[in-house]
């Protein structure tokens, strides 16, 4: 008995693991179709005078969040964030 939970353990673990994997694949996939955003769009947006820390820090993970999703180069990325880390 004890050795047929053990499978049905493994067998559960593996299901979940390829059902995680799978879902990534699928994302990746859709992210790759999507038609790209355009690039201006991070510069348009306006800039405050005095930003908190707080501020900053969002708006460094919404750099990267586009960074990571293809959105914005690399040098686009360094770019932007000089300009918050300079505020």
């Amino acid at each position: 008995m004890p050795r047929m939970l053990r499978r049905a353990a493994v067998l559960g673990a593996t299901a979940h693991v390829a059902s995680n994997r799978g879902q990534a694949r699928a994302e990746a996939a859709a992210q790759q179709q999507a038609p790209p955003a355009p690039a201006a769009a991070p510069q348009a947006a306006p800039q405050p005078a005095a930003p908190s820390s707080e501020d900053s820090y969002a708006e460094l993970m919404r750099l990267k969040e586009l960074l990571d999703a293809g959105v914005l180069t690399q040098a686009e990325f360094d770019a932007e964030k000089q300009k918050i880390l300079s505020a």
